[in-house]
């Protein structure tokens, strides 16, 4: 994997940052309130000051005053939100065929400015130099906190409970942040975590079906498992009637259509919504104060094919490198397209429902629930599929504001630095996302493709997109990001005279 180039984008720090004339949507589940004007010392939000009331002008007297070497960013009509946290976002590899730069680019024209790292699975030295560089402002690109793979750069297996408190040790002598588990065996599982929540580092499970009866979501939490990601292991332990799912008796993990599409009937394998033991296992998990990063995103194609394969943004922004490895192959791992059809999208549809019903009934009841997009699989692209993830949490129910709140001030909390970081209120960090389009009103104008609205004229126009994202106090221009990626698409197309077509055809 090569690595990132020295920052060249961005305006700033400055000493002094005042942003004019937004209205704030802050992150806390607040409503939106401006126009206000935003000051900003040292990349610490010093003020936020009200300065009059929509619909009529402002008047200067009452604003915070500039000083001669203050920058002023005038941002009269848009809105301001928090930097958004996408807790489950891997940065791309070799065998996607994309850089850093193409990634980070994406992640921050979409409004990221922090992302968790899960299994860092470009090594453990190459993720810590990026996190340390992004730290620095070295390179352009979200803060990045490291989770590692469990048994990453061990001498050996790990085979004993002592070995794996050691290997916890290491990692985190190392600078991680936290674990992603796939499941283990139940006592190396459980020193593991207890290990971990001794040393205060973040644990968060993919709860595999080659580990889940061994350990479903309720009894990982029980042991101190701090977060979930996907759903695996939900269901699970949401079942009544059985100890494993329904496998057909050909069942073959290592096909991946099998995988997939066995998948997408596990909910209705569960105890049914509003039933004692659904009530039981989300009572327990409230308790436990645990996590769900639920990644409806990563998950969409297996109900819509085709919506997946024709997103607005592949021609102009998917890489040739990706798209290749985006096809049906039986060696990929998330390209289970071999046979994919009506049925399977049915299930899928009807498991989405049952999933959606949980995360909304949990949240509702006060659980933490965060958003990961796990893009770069799937026909999901950086960035984009994030704000997609967005717009499934809407179909599931979400306020738009407690969206944003899941997306920033909760994303925080999972990660342990909502004492600075996820929300725009005084003594934060200054993390903030400025687009000229109401986002409550309309998500999709939080894509970098904007969204489509009829103008005055009759004309169909190509509105919002995010106009500037500021990490760390730094204004990065987000349209000029996009344009970067645009660039690195057209001189690979070039390259290799490519030309985006639908797999199996010639259009």
């Amino acid at each position: 994997m090569t690595n990132a180039p020295d920052r060249t984008e961005g305006d700033g720090p400055f000493d002094r940052l005042i942003i004019r004339g937004v209205t704030l949507i802050d992150g806390t589940g607040s409503p939106a309130i401006g126009p206000v004007d935003i000051v900003i010392e040292n990349n610490k939000i010093a003020s936020i000051q009200t300065v009059g009331f929509p619909g009529v002008s402002i008047q200067e007297e009452g604003r915070p005053q500039a000083g001669e070497n203050d920058k002023i960013l005038d941002a009269d009509g848009m809105y301001a939100l928090p930097g958004f946290f996408d807790n489950h976002a891997h940065t791309g590899g070799n065998a996607q065929g994309t850089t850093p730069e193409y990634v980070y680019k994406l992640w921050l024209a979409h409004g990221i400015t922090s992302i968790r790292e899960p299994g860092s699975f470009n090594g453990m030295e190459w993720t810590l130099n990026h996190k340390d560089r992004s730290t620095a402002n070295e390179i352009t690109a979200p803060r990045i906190f490291a989770y590692f793979g469990f048994g990453m750069n061990s001498d050996g297996d790990i085979r004993t409970p002592e070995d794996a408190r050691k290997w916890v040790q290491m990692i985190d002598s190392e600078g991680a942040d936290g674990i992603k588990f796939f499941g283990a065996r139940p006592e190396i599982y459980a020193a593991a975590i207890d290990e971990a929540n001794s040393l205060e580092l973040g644990t968060m499970t993919h709860h595999a079906q080659t580990r889940v009866v061994y350990a479903n979501v309720l009894t990982s939490a029980k042991l101190g498992l701090k977060s979930m990601t996907h759903w695996y292991g939900l269901p699970e332990a949401l079942f009544e009637d059985r100890v494993v799912q329904n496998y057909p008796l050909d069942y073959n993990y290592q096909n991946e259509q099998h995988r997939f599409e066995e998948a997408g009937k596990l909910w209705k394998q569960a105890a049914a919504p509003g039933s004692e033991h659904w009530n039981d296992v989300m009572n327990q998990l409230l308790e436990m104060d645990f996590t769900l990063n639920p990644t409806f995103t990563i998950y969409e194609a297996s109900r819509d094919l085709m919506r997946e394969r024709r997103a607005d943004w592949h021609v102009k922004y998917t890489l040739p490198s990706l798209w290749e490895f985006y096809k049906p192959s039986r060696r990929a791992h998330g390209s289970y397209w071999f046979n994919w059809g009506t049925e399977q999208e049915v299930a899928w549809k009807e498991n989405f429902r049952l999933w959606m019903q949980f995360v909304n009934e949990y949240k509702n009841r006060g659980g933490r629930v965060t958003l990961g997009s796990d893009a770069g699989y799937i026909y999901k692209l950086y960035g984009f599929a994030y704000i997609r993830e967005m717009e499934l949490l809407r179909e599931a129910g979400f306020h738009p504001i407690e969206i944003l709140m899941s997306a920033s001030l909760k994303g925080a909390e999972e990660l342990g630095v909502d004492d600075r970081l996820g929300s725009i209120e005084v003594g934060k960090l200054a993390d903030i996302v400025l687009i000229d389009e109401n986002p409550l009103q309309n998500l999709k104008v939080l894509y970098g493709t904007g969204a489509i609205k009829v103008n005055d004229d009759n004309e169909p126009v190509r509105v919002g997109g995010i106009r500037y994202t500021i990490k760390d106090g730094i204004i990065f221009d987000a349209k000029e990001l996009l344009s970067d990626v645009e660039n690195m698409v057209n001189e690979a197309k070039d390259d290799k005279g490519y030309e985006i077509i639908q797999p199996g055809s010639d259009y």
